[in-house]
């Protein structure tokens, strides 16, 4: 009697045959699996690498030109499609830039050469009565290889989005990476001159319609609520780089009245112009509502610019004289709110990162005496720490007025 295989009756000769062919055909299968796919052993596909940036003003025209393509028009229609320009801005900061408003310009020309289909008009309150198109965009430093806004940045990310504001939905996007290279990055006067900085609520809407969103999404809550006042924001903002400093003073004011206009750039707008106007009593005043307005929120940064590798301000006195009126604000509102206070100190990246941890602890301690030697019960209500160079904002590492931004000293509103 042969010997059997005890489970299926099958010689085993029949059985290792069966075993070897099952093993090729998986084998075969294997081979011939799609590129990209995972291996037999759910091992994951390798990582797509990263596009490589091209020049600035390519990697405009390529994601204008992405986002145009896409935006499906209704049948038969001959009216060339209102579209207006919600300023563009710094992906991390929300600021403007040189970069930004060169990015603006392009896309302008571009319109109105290549894309008759639309018609740029101003961001105006008045135009956005009529429902437009939006359109908003973001220019992000990052890693190219990570895709982040962290570490050596190396590339900048381009976003554009498209916003109908008839159906609520965001209908088109462009990206694009761009080389570093030449690119002018300096902050407009505005943005260069505001004394403090935090997470605005409707700045990161417009930045979440822009980098958080695919086509059919629809456009940030916020953003739409606000997009009236941010149009007010944006002819003040205007007339202050111009240097219409009365102008600019009154639009920042009916922008503050105007619902959703109680924004931490009006704020600051209200303080630079009155500044610039040399009313110090209305500047006084006005400094004061953003300390209160970053409490409320629980997070204020303050641009304190010092000297390099020193807990000092910077000698300008075109920079550093209103610190004094700052402090005595920041310290008379937190000791009048009860509020208890982390003081975090930044640096910029340039240094070794040690120095950098122990350098942002003594500036924030710097400051805590200082605010002590005006309300003296914040002695017992704040503590300091240093967050180094981990989260700079900027990230250039220049070490002068472009990038204050990450020396910037950080109250946090914490329990007592």
């Amino acid at each position: 009697m042969k010997d059997t295989n005890r489970m299926s009756g099958l010689p085993k000769a029949l059985t290792r045959w069966l075993a070897i062919t099952a093993a090729t055909i998986a084998l075969s299968a294997c081979q011939l699996s799609p590129p990209g796919s995972a291996g037999p052993t759910g091992t994951p596909p390798p990582a797509v690498p990263p596009p490589p940036p091209i020049a600035f003003d390519d990697a405009v025209l390529k994601a204008a030109n992405e986002l145009f393509s896409k935006v499906q028009l209704p049948t038969g229609s001959s009216a060339r499609q209102p579209l207006v320009i919600d300023p563009l801005v710094d992906g991390v900061t929300g600021a403007q830039s040189a970069a930004t408003r060169s990015m603006e310009q392009k896309i302008v020309d571009l319109v109105r050469h290549q894309h008759p289909r639309f018609e740029v008009e101003a961001f105006t309150t008045a135009n956005l009565a009529q429902q437009p198109l939006v359109l908003v965009g973001t220019f992000t430093p990052i890693n190219n290889s990570a895709g982040q806004p962290t570490g050596e940045r190396d590339a900048f990310r381009i976003c554009l989005a498209l916003a109908d504001l008839k159906t609520g939905k965001v209908i088109a996007k462009g990206v694009a990476r761009a080389r570093p290279n030449g690119v002018d990055v300096a902050p407009l006067p505005f943005d260069a001159d505001s004394p403090a900085w935090t997470r605005d609520p409707a700045v990161d809407g417009y930045i979440k319609t822009c980098q958080g969103s695919k086509a059919g999404d629809p456009i940030n809550a916020v953003y739409a609520d606000r997009i009236l006042a941010a149009a007010l924001i944006n002819d003040a903002t205007s007339a202050y780089n111009a240097r219409r400093y009365r102008e600019s003073l009154e639009l920042y004011r009916s922008a503050l009245r105007t619902p959703g206009g109680e924004q931490l750039r009006a704020f600051n707008g209200v303080y630079l112009a009155n500044w610039k106007l040399k009313r110090r009593d209305e500047a006084i005043q006005a400094y004061a509502r953003i300390v209160d307005y970053g409490l409320a929120n629980r997070q204020l940064s303050v641009k304190f610019l010092f000297r390099p590798g020193s807990t000092q301000f910077w000698a300008d006195a075109q920079i550093s004289g209103p610190y004094p009126l700052w402090l005595k604000q920041i310290a008379q509102r937190s000791a009048h709110s009860k509020a208890c206070l982390e003081i975090v100190g930044h640096t910029s990246r340039s240094g070794p990162e040690p120095l950098n941890e122990r350098l942002s602890v003594l500036r924030a301690q710097a400051i805590k005496d200082r605010l002590e030697t005006v309300a003296a019960e914040l002695a017992k209500r704040t503590i300091v720490s240093g967050a180094g160079s981990r989260e700079n904002l900027v990230g250039t590492g220049a070490d002068d007025a472009s990038d204050a931004l990450d020396r910037r000293v950080e109250f946090k509103v914490i329990g007592c």
